[in-house]
């Protein structure tokens, strides 16, 4: 849901009425709204010099904006923040259109929870037609089930780690000895008395390097095993953005292109602001936000949960002027109900990863 309402004192009932009509105008035809448009609509009760004066009265107070002299008007970020927070009624989704939705996200009882995602990413691209981003914050919440080390050629040992919530991670470490079956089965008790139950996200490199130093006499031979478990901590805790639909950022005609550009490269910075994204849907504007580079931007977001506990986020970017009463529905039903799939069911694991070598990295 998003956040309480609260009572506006600097602007009257009428000049909000006057601000929430201008933003559905402007959403409905982008084009720049005029006193008269508003003075035609039917719950609008009062003259177009009665209008004229409140939407100069709410330009001055930064509500609205005036892109040409002769044009009408049309909401600026403050405008648009003061009608999500505070005027805008969102309608209920019917029971066809729910009906739709699942139908996209795919058969729950056979879905993998990383296609489950996808499918709820790519259903917001075509319903919207704004770029769908995705993160995963699973792993990071996550605690260590189980470390094993497994020979598999001359000096060659493969680490795989495994996470509470399912995540498979596997490393390939040569060494410059191959070790004895008392050394691994140190290493193995070693690591299960030090790293078992600790949360991804506790881990550092300080951690680890307290763990070499305490092996002793088996620093030399082990501490590359060591190295590839923080590693692969390392990228479990690294999230990672990803984009459904980046064509439809190019294509809109109220976004500059170098921006994008600028943006789609150093997209993962956008993690941090998705990782500061409270419960429910969150409406986000890049003249609110250095690291939302896009001007003349918006983001709608919200969490996704498994078991009670935070998995990742969905959302979708687009300019804002976006029909914010259609997509905040959508976002705010396919988290809850990847939040309940996720829950509920017995997802499928996810293939392990191919095993990587210390040449890879």
């Amino acid at each position: 849901m998003l956040k309480e309402r609260k009572v506006v004192w600097i602007v009257n009932d009428r000049k909000l009425k006057i601000l929430a009509a201008v933003v559905d105008e402007y959403v409905r035809t982008g084009e720049p709204v005029g006193s008269k448009a508003i003075s035609n609509l039917a719950h609008i009760n009062v003259s177009a010099a009665t209008i004229r004066n409140d939407m100069a009265a709410l330009e001055q107070m930064g509500y609205l904006e005036q892109p040409h002299t002769s044009a009408g008007r049309i909401p600026t970020f403050l405008g648009y923040r003061l009608y999500i927070d505070e005027l805008m009624t969102l309608p209920s989704l019917s029971d066809e259109e729910k009906s739709r939705l699942d139908a996209m996200l795919g058969d729950e009882n056979t879905i993998t929870e990383e296609l489950l995602v996808q499918n709820a990413a790519a259903a917001l691209t075509e319903l919207t037609q704004c770029t769908a981003v995705i993160t995963n914050s699973a792993p990071r919440f996550s605690v260590i089930s189980k470390v094993e080390v497994i020979p598999t050629g001359k000096r060659v040992y493969v680490i795989l780690l495994i996470t509470s919530s399912g995540n498979i991670k596997n490393k390939a470490c040569r060494l410059k000895f191959d070790l004895s079956h008392e050394q691994l089965e140190f290493f193995t008790h070693y690591i299960e008395e030090n790293l078992s139950g600790i949360s991804i996200d506790e881990l550092s490199e300080e951690t680890f390097d307290k763990m070499v130093a305490a092996m002793s006499t088996y620093m030399l031979t082990l501490s590359p095993l060591i190295k590839g478990i923080y590693e692969l901590s390392a990228d479990l805790r690294q999230e990672e953005l990803t984009m459904s639909g980046e064509e439809k950022l190019f294509s809109c005609s109220e976004f500059d292109k170098m921006e994008v550009v600028r943006f789609i490269e150093h997209k993962n910075e956008l993690t941090q602001m998705l990782d500061d994204t409270f419960s429910g849907i969150q409406v986000k504007f890049g003249a609110e936000n250095d690291s939302f580079v896009i001007g003349n931007s918006s983001m709608i977001v919200s969490k996704y949960r498994k078991d009670g506990k935070e998995a990742g986020s969905l959302g979708v970017i687009g300019p804002m002027r976006v029909d914010y009463k259609k997509i905040i529905p959508y976002v705010e039903y396919l988290t809850q109900k990847i939040s309940s799939i996720m829950s509920e069911n017995n997802m499928i694991e996810e293939n392990p990863d191919h095993i990587q070598t210390d040449e890879e990295t």
